[in-house]
């Protein structure tokens, strides 16, 4: 018999991690596609000595495992009332206790990290490219275009972000997807500037000078050559500025101008139960928490991101 026919299985595994390790780890990468890999390997590594990033990290990967899995893992329909079971006590049979109307307060904080987690996604969607491309643009133009661009986005940074969505919202009316659009119209600005001040540092750079004497037009190096390196600031931005959508949705829905009851969104959640916080202090405590957990979790790994795409720790 041969050397590799009397191989454990558990050796050959060895085997193949140690070479899937010594090809990380080579000192010279052999493609591209090798180099980007070494990359991303290098950036999960430096995340991972992070304990508060990977802490965050652990929370959200939880988060989004809780939401795709809400119909399994909830113990009661969310809609269902139990008058005479209103206001109960966390107990075997009500994890996290009921509230004013005999709702399950478990299962609907599960359906909830639903609504809340599609607000923030959604928003996140919609703004990062809008704030690219208006930073990008107008840093790479310059003169008028980069004038008018600016000046409106002073208007709207000149408000904070909850005003401004309480003023968009109120036009709007009530509701998630109206909360998404005024959330997303008060978001955009700062990624904007910051895109904006990415591109200064880079216009002016050797490669977007080769770049413009082959005959390259202006859309072509802003979307091929600009944006790319404007991409890791904006990521980190957008990561840091979760935790204020998700605190502006919760505002919103606790003034009753987001989600709508009976939907189970913290925030709607939180403002039901603000009436009851000296006697069912459940009611308003477990939301809240939730809403606090992950914004700070959102916090941490923005601030892990930002060590390990910042080129300078490389």
């Amino acid at each position: 018999m041969t050397d590799k026919a009397i191989t454990s299985p558990a050796a050959r595994t060895a085997d193949a991690r140690t070479g899937l390790g010594a090809w990380l780890r080579a000192p010279v990468p052999t493609s591209p596609s090798h180099a980007r890999m070494q990359q991303l390997w290098l950036q999960w590594r430096r995340l991972r000595a992070n304990g508060s990033a990977l802490f965050g990290l652990c929370v959200i990967v939880f988060l989004l495992i809780a939401a795709t899995f809400a119909p399994l893992l909830a113990t009661h329909d969310i809609y269902d009332q139990n008058l005479a079971g209103r206001l109960l006590a966390p107990s075997a049979q009500h994890w996290l206790g009921t509230d004013e109307l005999g709702r399950d307060v478990y299962s609907r904080l599960l359906f909830g990290a639903r609504i809340t987690l599609y607000i923030a996604l959604l928003t996140t969607v919609i703004v990062a490219p809008i704030g690219l491309i208006v930073g990008t643009t107008a840093g790479y133009l310059g003169g008028w275009v980069d004038t008018v661009l600016m000046r409106i986005v002073d208007v709207f940074l000149a408000f904070p972000n909850l005003i401004l969505a309480l003023a968009f919202v109120a036009a709007l009316g009530p509701g998630i997807e109206n909360a998404i659009i005024a959330i997303s119209l008060a978001s955009w600005p700062p990624i904007a500037r910051l895109a904006r001040a990415e591109t200064l540092t880079v216009r002016h750079s050797d490669y977007i000078a080769a770049v413009r004497l082959q005959g390259a037009s202006s859309l072509r190096i802003i979307f091929s050559h600009i944006m790319p390196m404007c991409i890791p600031s904006v990521v980190v931005r957008v990561t840091l500025n979760m935790a204020a959508i998700i605190l502006t949705a919760a505002g919103l829905g606790f003034l009753g101008l987001g989600a709508q009851p009976p939907s189970p969104e913290w925030g709607t959640m939180l403002s039901s139960g603000r009436e009851f916080v000296m006697t069912s202090w459940w009611i308003a405590a477990i939301p809240g928490t939730a809403i606090l957990i992950t914004s700070l979790a959102f916090n941490l790994l923005g601030d892990g991101l930002r060590d390990v795409l910042d080129p300078r720790n490389g």
